[in-house]
């Protein structure tokens, strides 16, 4: 295992599931604060923007994911 794929899976990937957790912890925060603060106009706006950055974040994440996996297979194949 070369020092580039050592880095991706003993730093990288737990710091990317750290994230990802974080992201889905948000969005369901997000989707709490919705149902909880049904009758309130300003706890729905708050709701609504938890849940916003919390698919931004998965959708981040997941994309880094996606591109460490082709770069350890490019670099893999090599």
């Amino acid at each position: 295992m070369n020092l580039l794929q050592k880095i991706i899976v003993q730093i990288i990937n737990p710091v990317i599931v750290i994230l990802v957790t974080l992201a889905l912890v948000v969005f369901i925060w997000g989707i709490v604060q919705m149902i909880y603060g049904a009758n309130n106009e300003e706890k729905r706006t708050q709701g609504k923007k938890h849940l916003l950055w919390g698919l931004v974040g998965l959708f981040i994440m997941l994309t880094v994911r996606g591109l460490l996996a082709i770069i350890q297979n490019f670099w893999g194949s090599v």
